[in-house]
């Protein structure tokens, strides 16, 4: 399962497997023989064939915590990076500088290659024993620090539903919020057509009361068209803009913030008019750290609402009244509760 928008978020938790994504290169969580192994290293080095092996066997293996990058062979990116990660020990013996040295060495390692796509595991989670919500905020941290100075697409790639986690505490924090304010649209058969019995009952009556003729009616002195576009209120682009200015932040700033691509915002910011996509709107929103109230302001304007008929609303909603405006931290649950994600 993969979400995406219509532009690439430059940050995106995906459902997949590794070995399958069409991306400039993907990381291996490789061991330090950089020989292959179990779990995703293996799948990768049967997915690569023989080549692979043959080119790590020169490499001379690798250093906990570094990345080395060798060609893909027979998959369908172009390199394969080969970081290895911390075996977790508790978490007193540099687990975490370890580990964050592994996603920043690999993704210097794209750079060098000019690569504009990289896919990572989450290192050292599976047999390495890191606890999965830890290594995920890791990941995150280093990832989204990377992207504040670099353009690029990254993917967090989870296999499957078992082998991701965001902590217990939120986890269930979310799901008690939800099941207090989520409310779910069941309409049966009997009381949608009481409905439309009093519908239609209501149309008879406007029917049956006599209206003025046109010619009786005055018309407005608000005279053309271009005089009504003229009087429409501040539209989304506008109203993103000025917030941005009253923020103190740079455009590349707030859009980095947002998990927004560079081209959608040139889109946004050269167009008055441009229609966005609600968690589009969402992320700028966030990024701004707007209260609530502005947060609806800034949704209305680009014709959307916030509804406790969405567990998508409900959770962001959530986040805001915890003062919570992290995007990737919302991200990670809106994953957790299969939602679409903020950015574009």
């Amino acid at each position: 399962m993969l979400f995406r928008s219509h532009q690439p978020m430059p940050l995106q938790i995906v459902r997949n497997d590794i070995t399958k994504m069409s991306v400039d290169a993907i990381v291996n969580a490789a061991n330090s023989s950089l020989l292959g192994g179990g779990g995703v290293d293996g799948c990768i080095h049967r997915a690569a064939g023989p080549k692979l092996l043959a080119e790590c066997r020169t490499l001379g293996g690798c250093q906990t915590g570094d990345a080395k990058i060798t060609n893909a062979y027979d998959l369908p990116c172009n390199y394969v990076i080969h970081a290895v990660g911390p075996i977790w020990r508790g978490g007193q013996f540099h687990e975490r500088e370890l580990l964050t040295s592994c996603y920043e060495n690999s993704l210097a390692l794209a750079k060098e290659k000019h690569c504009e796509t990289i896919a990572f595991p989450l290192i050292s989670s599976g047999i390495y024993g890191y606890p999965k919500a830890q290594a995920l905020k890791v990941a995150i941290d280093a990832i989204s620090a990377f992207l504040m100075e670099n353009d690029m697409t990254v993917y967090i790639v989870i296999f499957d539903k078992a082998a991701y986690r965001i902590s217990s505490k939120l986890f269930s924090d979310i799901a008690s919020y939800i099941d207090d304010h989520y409310v779910e649209t069941h309409i049966n058969k009997t009381s949608e057509a009481m409905r439309r019995q009093k519908q239609f009952r209501e149309m008879d009556l406007c029917e049956s009361i006599s209206l003025p003729e046109p010619s009786n009616v005055p018309l407005s002195k608000a005279a053309t068209l271009e005089d009504a576009l003229q009087q429409m209120d501040e539209s989304f682009s506008e109203m993103l803009l000025r917030k941005i200015d009253e923020s103190g932040m740079t455009d590349s700033q707030c859009y980095k913030k947002a998990n927004i691509d560079r081209k959608l915002f040139s889109k946004i910011k050269n167009d008055k008019y441009y229609k966005p996509s609600k968690p589009t709107v969402l992320a700028f929103a966030l990024a701004l750290e707007l209260p609530l109230p502005e947060i609806r302001d800034m949704l209305m304007k680009a014709g959307f609402a916030l509804s406790h008929s969405s567990k998508f609303d409900v959770i962001v909603e959530y986040f805001i009244l915890k003062q919570n405006y992290n995007i990737y931290e919302i991200n990670e649950a809106l994953f957790a509760f299969d939602q679409s994600l903020i950015g574009g």
